[in-house]
């Protein structure tokens, strides 16, 4: 079953539940992939469904951010909720030492010394399994050690 499936197959749940959370968060992960979908005129890939999924969780980190700026602790807590929805159609992330040996290989393999250059090459080793900003940090480390 595709992530497009379980998602669609989780929202009818939701609705015969009435789980207003859910159904909300997942009536805008519908809709923002039903828009990506538009725009790529083609059915989305597992890989293309979890990247639009993780900008979602992303937008949602950052409303936390404000949120707790303000003092709004009602509304941190429905993001939290929104984020641990969606982050149940993520794959799970590969743990550090797996994330630093492909990084490593892949640095190897393409023989790049520039950071820039380095992040495409392993950003596209772990394909999207691993944080960014830890890929970063290990991707720098290597390239300094």
């Amino acid at each position: 079953m595709t992530i497009l499936e379980q998602l669609d197959q989780d929202f009818k749940e939701a609705m015969k539940a009435k789980d207003e959370v859910t159904i909300s968060t997942l009536r805008l992960a519908r809709t923002a992939l039903k828009n990506r979908q538009i725009e790529v005129q083609r059915v989305l890939t597992n890989e293309e469904v979890v990247a639009v999924l993780k900008t979602m969780i992303k937008q949602y980190q950052d409303a936390i951010s404000d949120f707790t700026n303000a003092g709004r602790q009602d509304l941190v807590e429905r993001q939290q909720k929104e984020i641990d929805i969606l982050a149940a159609y993520l794959p799970p992330s590969l743990p550090p030492e797996e994330v630093e040996r492909l990084v490593r290989e892949a640095l190897v393999a393409a023989d790049v010394k520039e950071v820039g250059k380095a992040m495409g090459v392993a950003m596209k080793a772990v394909a999207g399994r691993a944080d960014g900003n830890d890929v970063r940090r290990i991707v720098e480390r290597l390239l300094a050690g």
